[in-house]
């Protein structure tokens, strides 16, 4: 058989702990050592990259709104420009789209599908290119009005960094991406303050996985990148509030009540940006041209209410200390959405999750207006967390996040409460969130449901066959051949037969394709099983897990293994074909879908049929 490898030879110590080694909880390596120091001085760039980042949409800023010479971020709201102000997100729509006609495509959008896209099916590589446009085209977009926050480009753009560094180094893709999330997660951490949160974004969006060769590399740079936030853009929290006092029980069944309203605002707003570019698509230009139309949209909104323009920082803050009421909220609301969905629709570059924090804001602040409710900034905070949480479908990252910025810890049960009925409402109603949408457009499929694959938790001595019919070495290839062409019950339907010696141990394997060829040879009047079959055998044991077995079957382009016994690898104890791997991912689909009936089920059943008889009597 071709591929196979060198005959197993009795175990020793280490491969005991080899054993020990493979059949551990984890699989990290110390490979992960070095991972880590990469990665921390990936955090390091990453805090820079943030500054450098909102340091530039506050200079746009500044220069086309109040022109004057500052990097402070600022609203663009106060600005006394008029009609003239309609001009200003239109022009940096054209400069955008020009970027990306000639530049790169890949900055059109708010990042994280892009991030997605490059892990996903690009093996974790992106360009310099990429790294210098994307932020100074999110700048260029947010700093001339657009209703952007400055998340979803930093992590593209520490995403992109990350990847760079991966490169100049002999890693693996996985590894690459490890990197890449890394850098992506640093961004986050350093423009939010808020570490916790960009590591559960990148294990519930980025990672695909949940291992700690890739966790404690992502966790070092989120941690080192907001430690250099300190003396760069100050300590957290970037929303404090004053801290609430432990919530009653009716606190948390009004969050349950609203967040079901929050979930049907994030289907809707998901609806809204995609339904926006699917009117883009249809009209017969070149895409290059629509952020033009998009910052169209943002100059119109932005006369008729100002604070809908820019990142909003100021705004989020005023929402959490309750100082928008009524029809202010109701404006900004509506305002936000509509130039939000229009522009991102457009493909200009900006991100997504400050302007849900804002409409989500804006919503809770509703809620607690109509419903006469004390606290209207507690009912934003929850809000926010909710519509982030719902549309992202990152409902622990959303939790994560609003405690992070805002330090308000007691807020906790009620906001879980929210996120999580929030995501409930959008699972159910959306196949796909706002993010993976557009990943799916393109082309490709996301799956976002991690379980433990059946091949890494079953044994091989769980699905393969025990009872092995053998064949003996002297046997003759005729009489083996006469057995199968008669139907021989015990042979005919096998496709391979493990040959034995004397004393029934391993010695060899024969296949059909084996038996094929030996056919067609001159000596096959005199051959026996064992000169036609191979004696250099690929082989498993009964405690390795599937997932290993399989490996194997891959490497060596084999169909089928012989199970041996580690201490005596020539004495078989099973056979693991391809039915076996295939019998274990049915089971598995077995144990999802199938139900079992329960003790009711079972006791109304005996009921009815004792009434039955008793009828029938």
């Amino acid at each position: 058989m071709p591929g196979n490898a060198d005959p197993p030879q009795p175990e020793g110590i280490e491969t005991h702990r080899a054993r020990d080694d493979r059949l551990g909880d984890f699989t990290t390596r110390p490979r992960v050592l070095t991972l880590t120091a990469m990665a921390a001085g990936i955090g390091v760039v990453s805090a820079f990259v943030a500054l450098v980042l909102l340091r530039l949409i506050g200079l746009i800023t500044n220069l086309v709104y109040y022109h004057q010479l500052s990097s402070t971020l600022v609203s663009p709201a106060a600005n006394r420009l008029g009609v003239a102000a309609v001009l200003i997100p239109m022009a940096g729509g054209l400069i955008v789209g020009l970027m990306a006609r000639y530049g790169s495509e890949r900055i059109r959008g708010h990042g994280i599908p892009e991030a997605l896209e490059a892990i996903l099916i690009g093996q974790s590589r992106m360009t310099v290119r990429v790294a210098i446009l994307k932020p100074l085209s999110a700048a260029i977009s947010i700093g001339t009005g657009g209703p952007f926050g400055a998340e979803g480009p930093i992590i593209m753009t520490g995403g992109a960094f990350g990847s760079l560094f991966g490169q100049l180094f002999r890693l693996s893709a996985a590894e690459r991406k490890t990197l890449l999330v890394a850098g992506a997660a640093g961004g986050m951490a350093a423009v939010f303050a808020t570490p916790l949160a960009a590591v559960l974004l990148a294990v519930e969006l980025l990672l695909f996985e949940w291992k700690p060769r890739s966790f404690i590399p992502v966790a070092t740079a989120a941690a080192v990148a907001a430690a250099i936030r300190v003396p760069l853009l100050g300590a957290g929290p970037i929303f404090p509030v004053a801290p609430h006092a432990v919530l009653p029980l009716t606190t948390l069944l009004l969050a349950l009540g609203f967040r079901v309203v929050a979930g049907l605002g994030s289907a809707l707003l998901t609806a809204t940006v995609y339904g926006c570019e699917d009117l883009f698509l249809k009209l017969p230009i070149h895409w290059m041209w629509w952020p033009v139309f998009g910052g169209l949209a943002i100059g119109v909104g932005g006369l008729v209410y100002p604070r809908a323009l820019g990142v909003g920082y100021d705004t989020i803050a005023d929402l959490l200390g309750g100082r928008l009421v009524g029809g202010v909220l109701l404006g900004l609301l509506i305002t936000k959405a509509l130039i939000w969905a229009v522009s991102l629709g457009s493909g200009t570059s900006g991100g997504v999750l400050a302007p849900l924090l804002i409409m989500g804001g804006a919503l809770g602040g509703l809620e607690a207006h109509w419903a006469k409710l004390a606290d209207p900034g507690l009912w934003a905070m929850i809000s926010m967390g909710a519509v982030m949480g719902g549309t992202m479908r990152s409902p622990f990252t959303a939790v994560a996040f609003v405690l992070e910025f805002t330090h308000d810890v007691n807020v906790l049960p009620p906001l879980f409460v929210a996120c999580i009925a929030a995501d409930l409402v959008t699972v159910l109603l959306m196949r796909r969130s706002i993010l993976t949408e557009k990943v799916a457009r393109r082309g490709h499929h996301v799956m976002r449901e991690y379980a433990v694959s059946p091949l890494h938790r079953l044994r091989v001595e769980s699905v393969m066959e025990q009872r092995v019919p053998t064949v003996p070495a002297t046997l003759d290839l005729r009489s083996l051949f006469h057995r199968v062409a008669n139907e021989d019950p015990v042979l005919a339907r096998r496709h391979a037969w493990p040959i034995v010696d004397d004393g029934g141990r391993l010695v060899g394997l024969l296949t059909r394709g084996d038996l094929v060829r030996a056919l067609e040879s001159d000596d096959f009047e005199a051959a026996t099983v064992l000169d036609a079959g191979t004696r250099s055998l690929v082989v498993t044991y009964p405690d390795e897990l599937l997932e290993q077995a399989t490996a194997k079957m891959i490497e060596h382009d084999v169909g089928r293994l012989p199970v041996v016994s580690r201490d005596d690898p020539r004495r078989l104890v099973g056979y693991l074909g391809r039915s076996g791997v295939l019998a274990a991912w049915s089971e598995a689909a077995k144990e999802e879908h199938e139900r079992e009936p329960g003790w009711l089920t079972e006791g109304w059943r005996a009921v009815g049929a004792t009434l039955s008889r008793m009828l029938a009597e």
